[in-house]
């Protein structure tokens, strides 16, 4: 098995424990009182989302883009799933961004307004990110 084989596995991964850390570091601030264990969970999250984005550019460098094989309702709910994981995925980085810049200087009204958009939509594409994975590299396969 070669690295573009292991990377489209890997990258799912990547995105599910990032999705994993966020719903923790939500939960950990939603307690009360957790703020460093938010922190620490959310710049986890931060990590590895970062390290899906250099895997996925790898990927794609390595690879090119994937084609659905074939038609049908199958491919419009994953191009329909696609379109929304990509719009979002590219609002990400700048909310993130902004989200803890704000955190970082101790800004935490602003902080929270913007994370109440930052994380569902994070969430989201990390959710939606494996979503991606199984139906191109697991379901369309079967579909040939």
């Amino acid at each position: 098995m070669t690295l573009h084989d292991l990377l489209p596995t890997l990258n799912a991964a990547l995105n599910a424990t990032s999705g994993v850390l966020l719903v923790a570091g939500w939960r950990a601030i939603r307690a009360g009182r957790r703020v460093e264990r938010h922190r620490r969970l959310m710049l986890a999250a931060l990590a590895v989302s970062t390290a899906f984005l250099a895997g996925y550019l790898v990927r794609v460098a390595l690879t090119g883009t994937h084609r659905w094989p074939g038609g049908g309702v199958a491919r419009t709910v994953y191009l329909t799933v696609l379109l929304s994981h990509t719009a979002l995925a590219a609002l990400v980085p700048p909310l993130v961004a902004v989200t803890l810049w704000l955190a970082r200087k101790g800004r935490f009204p602003a902080h929270r307004r913007v994370a109440r958009w930052t994380f569902p939509i994070w969430a989201y594409v990390s959710a939606t990110g494996v979503l991606v994975y199984l139906m191109l590299y697991q379901l369309a396969p079967r579909l040939r």
